[in-house]
Order: structure tokens, then sequence, then C-alpha cells
């Protein structure tokens, strides 16, 4: 019973240095060939937004923000990607044998 205790306290602190180092990982979304480009942490932090200038006037606002939504999603898509990764190692080496891991 204490040596599961013990294991779960392990899980949590390896879970937390885990999440420490997603904040180190990035991913890039991008849509439109390039014209928009986001960069997020694997803990899903905006760090970088690109749009090509040829979409910044009237004619392009629509596919702009087309284009962010696309982005955006593919970054997270990605980042969740990372992170679940992460956790499901984490999760192997510290209770192996564990249903779910």
């Amino acid at each position: 019973m204490f040596d599961m205790l013990g294991k779960l306290g392990d899980v949590k602190r390896k879970m937390e240095e885990i999440k420490s180092r997603l904040n180190s990982v990035y991913v890039d979304g991008s849509a439109g060939n390039g014209k928009v480009k986001i960069t997020l942490t694997a803990n899903r932090a905006v760090k970088e937004v690109f749009i090509d200038p040829s979409l910044c006037n009237e004619q392009g606002r629509e596919e702009l923000q087309d284009l962010l939504e696309l982005a955006m999603n593919d970054a997270l898509i990605k980042a969740e990607n990372v992170s679940e990764a992460e956790m499901k190692s984490a999760g192997r080496d510290l209770l192996p044998g564990f249903p779910g891991f």
C-alpha cells in the first residue's frame, strides 16, 4: 500500500517535470501554403503568429480568418500529440503494467 502511494507521488512529480519541459517544446501549425503560421509550446501557449503581408488587406480578410483558424487547429493537434506521448511515456516508466499506459 505504501509502495503504491510512493509511486503515485513519483508520478505526480514526473508529470510536473514533463509539464515544465513541454514549455520548451515548440510545434508549428500552418495553413495556406505557409501564408499563416502559428508557433505554440507543447503546453498550448501561443508563442508566435506569422501572417503573410498579402493577406493584410480588405480582400484578404476572410481568407486570413479561415487560415488563422486552420493554422491554430493544426498547431493545437500537434501540441496535444506531443503532450500525450510524453505523459504516456512517463506513466509507463513509473507504473509499468498499469492499465492505460
